[in-house]
């Protein structure tokens, strides 16, 4: 794999043989790949915790009922106390990483204030923590087969259930879950 591959507006699609509970199953967004490293978002493992019961725990009272039910994500195993906001469009907020495609990652407390009061932006995706990877390791790990790949979709992550997007993310791919092997093929 070539040093320069860039995977920024990426899926990762955990193969079945990944090891890391915290990864098995997952769908990450790419947020950022460079040269020191990467960071993402799994975007299919809620927790059983509801959005307005993150915004009661940061001092933030939710004034809309649209979020109700709208669940908070496991973001990755990385600052599992600090809060990422996924969404589009990408918006003027104080810590905003422009992912492309429209999307963006924020995580400051400007945008949370938004959606509480404003339900703007109307698309997004509340994850506690993040899944990172030092230079060279996520290059490292698709060279073990650890992760499929495809451009990201934005629908899959705002349009779709959680439980969908992992097949999903496959289907752009021609892939079906089920009949993807522990093991590479080699033609």
């Amino acid at each position: 794999m070539s040093a320069n591959v860039n995977l920024t507006g990426h899926f990762l699609i955990a193969m079945p043989n990944m090891a890391d509970p915290n990864f098995a199953r997952s769908l990450t967004y790419v947020c950022e790949h460079n040269e020191q490293g990467a960071l993402g978002l799994i975007v299919n493992r809620p927790l059983d915790m509801a959005l307005p019961a993150l915004l009661e725990r940061v001092n933030i009272a939710p004034a809309l009922h649209r979020f109700q039910s709208m669940p908070v994500y496991f973001g990755g195993p990385v600052q599992t106390d600090r809060g990422f906001v996924l969404h589009r469009p990408v918006g003027d907020w104080q810590a905003t990483l422009d992912v492309g495609g429209g999307v963006g990652l924020t995580s400051s407390r400007d945008i949370l204030q938004s959606v509480a009061s404003l339900g703007e932006p109307a698309e997004i995706l509340v994850a506690l923590g993040y899944a990172g990877w030092a230079a060279g390791q996520l290059e490292w790990e698709l060279s073990q087969n650890a992760w499929l790949t495809v451009v990201a979709d934005p629908e899959v992550v705002f349009a779709l259930p959680a439980e969908e997007r992992l097949a999903a993310a496959l289907q752009r791919l021609g892939v079906d879950f089920a009949r993807l092997s522990d093991v590479a093929g080699h033609a």
